[in-house]
């Protein structure tokens, strides 16, 4: 689809959906799952990953936007936007968050009590944005396993952690969780062979079934 001569007016992410909005009125959707990812190049840099991976390119005469493994694609009125995301809980990194969207979290975190908190806080129709390694790393914070029931946990808390995490890292690569940006320091137990904070061997698991099973990481020293 030939895009040439529109502009674009507002780019708006809702969990891993991206919303890129033109002043025609429609917008283009995206959906990043596991591998996907939005590039910005300059004209005459070189692209990071092969050009078989590439569906999207938007581009003016200074940048290049190239969305390589975008699995969701979709062109649709913005007035339609509901149909694709509206099943969706509040966005952690919605601008206008406030106290009402908190307590909507909190309410869908809580509605089912004896659910497991990892696989709470994975599910996009109670708040989101939160990736593997953002739930492992605040059931880390939490000090609590991710089997956790969730109603043995601070909810408000659980989505405090969620929004400070997702925001602390909104605007660089980098997915720190620890505040520290060294390589080797930038989670407590995600990815780690031993726990960042008491260096107890961290455990490895799977949890959830099937296409939602999901590998997760635990101190039990520090998450009894």
């Amino acid at each position: 689809m030939d895009l040439t001569g529109r502009g674009v007016h507002e780019v708006r992410p809702v969990g891993k959906h991206l919303l890129i909005r033109f002043d025609d009125g429609h917008t283009l959707h995206s959906h990043l799952r596991m591998d996907g990812a939005w590039h910005l190049y300059s004209p005459e840099a070189r692209w990071r990953r092969p050009g078989h991976q590439v569906r999207a390119v938007l581009g003016t005469a200074g940048k290049l936007a190239v969305g390589f493994n975008l699995h969701d694609l979709r062109w649709l009125p913005t007035k339609a936007e509901s149909r694709l995301i509206g099943h969706l809980g509040p966005d952690l990194l919605d601008p206008e968050w406030g106290d009402e969207h908190a307590a909507e979290a909190i309410r869908r975190l809580t509605a089912d009590t004896g659910r497991e908190l990892g696989r709470a806080l994975l599910d996009q129709t109670v708040m989101a944005g939160v990736g593997n390694l953002y739930k492992t790393e605040v059931c880390f914070l939490l000090g609590r396993s991710p089997w956790t029931p969730v109603a043995e946990i601070d909810a408000a808390r659980a989505v405090r952690l969620c929004r400070e995490l997702l925001l602390r890292n909104a605007w660089h690569p980098e997915q720190s969780t620890t505040n520290r940006l060294r390589r080797g320091t930038q989670h407590w137990v995600y990815g780690r062979r031993t726990c960042l904070r008491c260096g107890a061997r961290v455990r490895r698991g799977t949890q959830g079934e099937d296409v939602e099973a999901r590998v997760t990481y635990h101190c039990p020293h520090c998450q009894p």
